[in-house]
């Protein structure tokens, strides 16, 4: 059955326009039209999901998986499974299921909108200043064409893009995160500058595929907003996987060759290098996507390009917020990104919310091995000055980690040592990234030591390893 269209009249006054397609934007625009308001969502993209939909989280995830299964069929005979050591990498399938995977969400996102009544807009959305008599007009460029859209609030959720080093232009050699999804086979060698989350997940990509990859970081550890042990674990299981990590390397100059790239950089001890690769990766970081877009008309402050923003995301201009990757003091994530909408549609709608809070927030990076966290390192936690106690669980002593043969990593638990509350939780290992969801709760609800500690958790499973790591706070986890 079609869905009525939404009401797209240039006189309409919306409750709020929705400047951004993304997570953020999309989920705000969502949330807002439940709420019973009415939303405008203004997006200059072909197509609505924006980058985490199109050129990030999803499309990645999608070759980390194929990933995983071709290094599962690598060991196949130990699993019983015979005949495919002829096996072959279509890899056009590859990327074809990559892309079938985008449109299936693409169309989705289509329905929802049609569903909620939500207005559509394609378009550059700008500002126009502040309100007039309690509304905002945003100016929307299509196709060389202008037009006003009006609004009682105005939500600017227009993302980030990746940052490249200064001088380099990315080409078919010389690539970021757009144009490494688009390659038409893995690079027999490749250099990844940067080891973030983008820059250790297509290494981790690429080496299953049969790359020879380097990783050329320049702070002192890999991951390096992780906590410090975590960092050393993925390092040392890069290293057995045959990835050359390189930290405390600064990065003096990209040259391209007939043969591909030449990069040359300082080691961690002052020696110039050379290294050259077919391709290489700049995975040095995102900046937020706010010239342009009519800021400087407004009162909203900036800090770096990034939006400062109160408890409920908005901005020092009255009836402006800001969501997303644009949002100073924010980790760039989509998950809180689609949060911080949901927390500035409720504002806007008078209902009840709870604001984004930074130390309850899940980071996840889908290498193998997977890493998830939350909550304060044990770092943090000595220099905010708590007196704590730790727990590790190392995953050989998993019995499901054992059958899915994935010992590599542990679980960290970080707590009060006084009253046992969990403070943060660090996982490197098999399904780290679902795993940590339960840390995410128990922090929420303030649980404790004691509490989780006589949690049942079912066996055999990957999440017991949560319960063994809770037990080793207090130095009685049961399988170590």
């Amino acid at each position: 059955m079609e869905l009525p269209l939404p009401d797209t009249n240039a006189e309409t006054i919306y409750d709020v326009a929705v400047i951004g397609g993304g997570p953020a934007g999309y989920t705000a625009a969502i949330r807002g039209a439940e709420y019973g308001l009415k939303v405008a969502l203004i997006d200059a993209s072909p197509r609505l999901g924006g980058t985490c939909l199109h050129v990030g989280c999803i499309p990645t995830k999608s070759l980390l998986f194929n990933a995983e299964l071709w290094d599962y069929l690598k060991e196949a005979e130990e699993f019983g499974i015979k005949g495919v050591e002829t096996r072959t990498l279509d890899w056009a399938a590859v990327l074809a299921r990559k892309s079938a995977i985008i449109t299936k969400h693409v169309k989705g996102l289509e329905f929802l909108m049609k569903k909620h009544k939500i207005a559509v807009i394609p378009g550059f959305g700008r500002l126009t200043g502040p309100a007039q008599s309690g509304v905002h007009t945003v100016e929307v460029e299509a196709n060389g064409q202008k037009s006003p859209v009006k609004a009682k609030n105005v939500m600017i959720a227009t993302g980030s893009e990746a940052k490249l080093l200064p001088g380099l232009k990315a080409d078919e050699t010389i690539l970021t995160n757009i144009e490494i999804l688009s390659l038409g086979a893995p690079p027999k060698s490749l250099i990844v500058i940067g080891a973030g989350a983008v820059g250790v997940e297509f290494a981790s990509i690429f080496r299953s595929f049969g790359s020879e990859v380097t990783i050329l970081e320049f702070l002192p550890r890999m991951v390096p907003v992780e906590d410090e042990e975590i960092s050393k674990e993925l390092a040392r299981v890069f290293r057995k996987r045959g990835i050359e990590t390189q930290t405390g390397a600064k990065v003096d100059k990209v040259e391209k060759t007939t043969t591909g790239v030449k990069v040359s950089y300082t080691d961690a001890n002052g020696k110039p290098q050379v290294k050259e690769a077919e391709k290489v990766l700049v995975a040095v970081g995102r900046g937020p996507l706010t010239s342009g877009i009519g800021l400087e008309k407004t009162k909203v402050e900036l800090d770096r390009g990034f939006v400062k923003v109160g408890e409920a995301q908005e901005t020092a201009e009255p009836g402006v917020y800001a969501i997303g990757d644009i949002v100073a003091g924010l980790p760039q994530l989509a998950h809180v990104g689609a949060m911080s909408g949901m927390v500035a549609m409720a504002k806007i709608a008078g209902q009840k919310y709870r604001p984004v809070r930074r130390d309850r927030i899940p980071s996840c990076t889908y290498t193998e091995p997977q890493i998830g966290s939350a909550g304060l390192t044990e770092a943090q936690a000595k220099e905010k000055g708590h007196e704590i106690k730790v727990g590790k669980f190392p995953f050989a002593g998993n019995s499901k980690a054992t059958i899915v043969d994935s010992h590599d990593g542990f679980v960290k638990v970080i707590a009060d040592a006084k009253y046992g509350e969990i403070l943060g939780v660090h996982i490197i290992g098999p399904q780290a990234t679902e795993l940590i969801a339960e840390a995410v709760a128990v922090m929420e609800l303030e649980g404790t030591v004691d509490e989780l500690m006589f949690t049942i958790h079912a066996h055999p499973t990957l999440s017991e390893a949560m319960l063994d790591g809770y037990g080793a706070v207090e130095g009685m986890a049961i399988n170590a």
